[in-house]
C-alpha cells in the first residue's frame, strides 16, 4: 500500500513539476517573440520613441487574441478577434502611439477598443485613457481583460465612437482605431489646443492621418497608406453583434 501511495505521489509531483515546466517555457517563448517583435517589426521600421517601444515590449499580445490564435499573436499581421474586427498590426500601433506624440501626463481618448490591446500600449505611457466600443461583447471583454490585467487609468464605454466622450475632454491626444469615411467633426471639437489626433480616412484608398489642432484652426497631414476595417455606426452595431 505504501508503495503505490508512493508510486502515486511520485507521480503527481512529476506531473506538477512538468507542468509548471511547460507554463515556463511557454512564457519564456511568448517573451522571445515579443523582443523580436519588437526589434524586426517596430525599431527596424524606424519606431525612435523609447516610450513606445518600452510599453510595446510590455503588453503581451497574445492576451488579447482569441486562443487559437496565440502562436500567431507577434506575427507581422492583424488578426480577427471576432465580429468583423481586428487587432491591428504590431507597427501600426506602434506608429500610430508614436505619431500621437502620447506622454506620460496626457489624457487619451481612442475611439475603437477592440481587444483591448491599443489602449494597454497607450496606458502602459499615458496618465488616462478613455476608449469606446461599439460592439457590446467586445466592450464587455476588453473591460473585464484591462481590469483583471490591473489596468486602473483605462476607461471603457459602450457606445458612439463618432460622439467622442465629451464628459473627459478634451483630450491631449485621440487614436482612432477604424476608418470613417470622411475626419468626424466632432472628435475634432474634443481635442485640446495642441492636441493630436491619428485617424485613417477613407473606404478603399485609406490614408492615416495626423490632425494637431492650434489656436488659428486644424491642420491636416497624410502620413502612412493603412487598410483598417470600416468604422461603425450605431444603425450597423445590431447587425454585426450575431456575427
Amino acid at each position: 500500500m505504501k508503495k503505490v501511495f508512493f508510486c502515486a505521489l511520485l507521480c503527481a509531483l512529476l506531473t506538477a513539476t512538468l507542468g509548471n515546466l511547460c507554463v515556463a517555457s511557454e512564457k519564456e517563448a511568448f517573451m522571445l517573440n515579443i523582443q523580436r517583435m519588437v526589434e524586426e517589426q517596430i525599431e527596424r521600421r524606424g519606431i525612435t520613441d523609447r516610450g513606445v517601444l518600452d510599453a510595446m515590449r510590455k503588453v503581451e499580445r497574445h492576451l488579447f487574441v482569441p486562443a487559437y490564435l496565440r502562436n500567431a499573436a507577434y506575427e507581422d499581421r492583424p488578426l480577427p478577434i471576432g465580429h468583423g474586427q481586428t487587432i491591428s498590426q504590431p507597427y501600426i500601433v506602434a506608429y500610430m502611439t508614436q505619431a500621437a506624440r502620447v506622454g506620460s501626463n496626457d489624457r487619451i481618448l481612442e475611439i475603437g477598443t477592440g481587444s483591448g490591446y491599443q489602449a494597454a500600449v497607450l496606458a502602459e505611457i499615458a496618465k488616462e485613457i478613455y476608449t469606446i466600443e461599439i460592439l457590446q461583447p467586445l466592450a464587455d471583454s476588453a473591460r473585464l481583460r484591462l481590469e483583471e490585467m490591473g489596468y486602473k487609468n483605462v476607461k471603457v464605454k459602450l457606445g458612439d465612437g463618432y460622439k467622442g466622450w465629451r464628459e473627459y475632454a478634451p483630450f491631449d491626444a485621440i487614436i482612432v482605431t477604424a476608418a470613417p469615411s470622411e475626419i468626424p467633426e466632432e472628435l475634432m471639437s474634443q481635442l485640446k489646443i495642441g492636441g493630436r489626433m491619428v485617424v485613417p480616412i477613407g473606404i478603399f484608398n485609406q490614408e492615416l492621418y495626423l490632425i494637431t489642432r492650434a489656436e488659428s484652426g486644424f491642420t491636416k497631414e497624410a502620413i502612412l497608406p493603412v487598410a483598417f476595417v470600416p468604422m461603425i455606426h450605431p444603425s450597423e452595431a445590431d447587425k454585426i453583434k450575431g456575427k
